[in-house]
């Protein structure tokens, strides 16, 4: 079978690596445009364009996916199969080309969390299960006929990073198989309907910088779960003021609980300025301990207390 890739980040270029590894021949690749990143404003090359440019692989950047100059560069390649992992959405006219179809792994057991962000929400919200499902695609975003699906136990104290590599490994073998089972014509695709049976579903939308705030007027298990689903990025963020209006801003990597009753009011910081620092919540305390504050790399938080001392009455905005 002759292959068309549609990718951008790590992830996807992992794919990209297995499905080279196992012998498929990629006609070529298709990837975000070069962008300028970084305080120097470097164009940098997307991970996926790496892959492709070490394999010496055809490549396509296109700005626009309907431009009628690259829709004919991609017939040109008169490829069996498209596979999308991390890119963004296609048009129909993009994805009904090839002869198989286009098929879309996804971070999550769709039909829950469709959307840009599943490992995140899912950790977020708490959940003790999630996985990968590969999908053909069709005119609705995340909402195609389902291939395969394999699930993965998410840890307590698993944070969205590791899950994505963990997530991203497995996907190198699901991604291949479900090359497989469409070659030898061995699928039964299922509805999303079917799967769903009437369950609530959940939605993982793009995460944007307001939703990183702690709201540390919630529970310790809810802020916890916050916390990690976000780290290590976008990351959560917080703002600890003094009474004599000093602000330090944090980016909050690690954190553990400590159920109690406080007698402090949510948002307050207590620490000895030495080994911990913690901020109590309606059901205890969170402990800070793995932060950043802006303008430094990232640290413990007796590395951070050694460059920074608290001192009269700190809160965390709510």
């Amino acid at each position: 079978m002759r292959l068309v890739y549609f990718g951008t980040p790590e992830f996807a270029a992992s794919q990209l690596e297995a499905i080279l590894k196992a012998g498929y021949e990629v006609a070529a690749v298709v990837t975000m445009p070069d962008k300028p990143a970084g305080r120097g404003k470097k164009i940098q090359f997307s991970d996926v364009k790496k892959t492709a440019l070490e394999h010496q692989l055809p490549l396509l950047q296109p700005e626009k996916l309907k431009d009628p100059e690259f829709l004919k560069a991609l017939e040109s390649y008169h490829a069996d199969l498209f596979i999308v992992v991390a890119f963004r959405m296609l048009p129909e006219v993009v994805w009904k080309m090839p002869p198989l179809g286009t098929f879309n792994l996804h971070a999550s057991l769709l039909p829950q969390y469709r959307g840009a962000a599943p490992i995140n929400h899912a950790i977020i919200n708490g959940e003790t299960e999630t996985g990968l499902t590969t999908f053909f695609l069709n005119e609705e975003i995340d909402k195609g006929k389902v291939i395969m699906r394999e699930s993965v136990a998410i840890r307590p104290d698993e944070t969205a990073g590791e899950l994505h590599d963990e997530l991203m490994l497995l996907g190198n073998k699901l991604v291949v198989e479900t090359i497989k089972k469409i070659e030898n014509n061995d699928i039964q695709p299922v509805t999303q309907e079917e799967l769903a049976a009437g369950a609530v579903l959940k939605d993982a939308p793009k995460i944007f910088k307001d939703f990183c705030y702690i709201r540390w007027n919630q529970s310790c298990k809810t802020i916890y779960d916050h916390i990690r689903g976000l780290s290590p990025y976008p990351a959560a963020h917080t703002c600890l003021k003094s009474s004599e209006g000093e602000t330090v801003d944090l980016k909050v990597y690690k954190t553990e609980i400590e159920l109690t009753q406080p007698s402090e009011q949510p948002g307050t910081v207590v620490t000895d300025n030495k080994n911990y620092l913690k901020i109590a919540v309606n059901d205890g305390f969170i402990h800070l301990t793995m932060l950043q504050q802006a303008g430094k790399k990232s640290m413990s938080i007796s590395e951070f207390l050694r460059g920074f001392r608290f001192i009269g009455d700190w809160k965390a905005e709510i």
